[in-house]
C-alpha cells in the first residue's frame, strides 16, 4: 500500500532527521565508539512519530550521509559502509521503528511504556551496532576484534549512557506526544 506524506509528516521527518544529525555532533569521546546524542533522537523520532515515520527520518539521515554529507559523527560519504559504526546507524532506523510501533495507538503515553519500548529499541540497535561492528572488523577491512574487546568497548563502556537517555526520552515524550498530535 503506498503512503503519501502530509506536509506535516515531511515537516516532523525533516526535523528528527537533522536533529538527528546534530545529535551526532554533541558528543563526549570514549574509546571506539564515541557517546553522541544520536540515539536520544532517534529514539524520539520512533516515540513522537511511530514506527514508520521514525523508521524513515533516521533512514533519510542514513542517505544524506551516505550521499556525502558530513552528517554522521565521523563525515560522511558512501565509503562509511565500511566503518565499523556504521551498524548502529542501520540499528537507529530499526530501533527507531521498534519504539515507535510498541507505543503507536496508546491513547497516552506512559513513562512505564515508553521506557520499556526504549530499551527494547536500545536492544535492537546495539544489537545490530555489535554483528556490523563485528563482522566488519573481522571480516573486510582485517582488524580484527574479539567478543570480550568488542563486548567492552562497545556495549559496557557505551550503553550506561544510552540508558540514561533512555530515561531522559521516557520522561519528555508523555509530554511531547501531545502537542506533536496537536500540530
Amino acid at each position: 500500500m503506498k503512503h503519501t506524506f502530509t506536509t506535516r509528516e515531511m515537516t516532523l521527518c525533516a526535523l528528527f532527521t537533522v536533529l538527528t544529525a546534530v545529535g551526532a555532533f554533541i558528543k563526549i569521546p570514549v574509546p571506539v565508539l564515541p557517546f553522541t546524542l544520536q540515539l536520544f533522537f532517534t529514539t524520539m523520532a520512533g516515540l513522537l512519530l511511530g514506527g514508520k515515520l521514525g523508521a524513515f527520518s533516521v533512514g533519510l539521515y542514513a542517505v544524506l550521509g551516505l550521499i556525502g554529507l558530513p552528517v554522521f559523527a565521523e563525515g560522511g560519504g558512501f565509503w562509511y559502509v565500511l566503518k565499523p559504526s556504521f551498524g548502529y546507524i542501520i540499528g537507529f532506523a530499526a530501533g527507531s521503528y521498534v519504539t515507535g510501533r510498541m507505543t503507536e495507538g496508546l491513547e497516552r503515553l506512559t513513562f512505564g511504556r515508553a521506557l520499556a519500548a526504549n530499551f527494547a529499541g536500545l536492544a535492537v540497535v546495539y544489537g545490530m551496532g555489535m554483528a556490523y561492528y563485528y563482522l566488519i572488523s573481522n571480516f573486510v577491512i582485517d582488524a580484527p576484534i574479539g567478543l570480550w574487546p568488542l563486548f567492552l568497548y562497545c556495549f559496557l563502556l557505551a550503553v550506561p549512557g544510552d540508558i540514561c537517555l533512555c530515561f531522559l526520552a521516557a520522561g519528555m515524550a508523555g509530554r511531547l506526544k501531545p502537542a506533536i498530535k496537536a500540530l
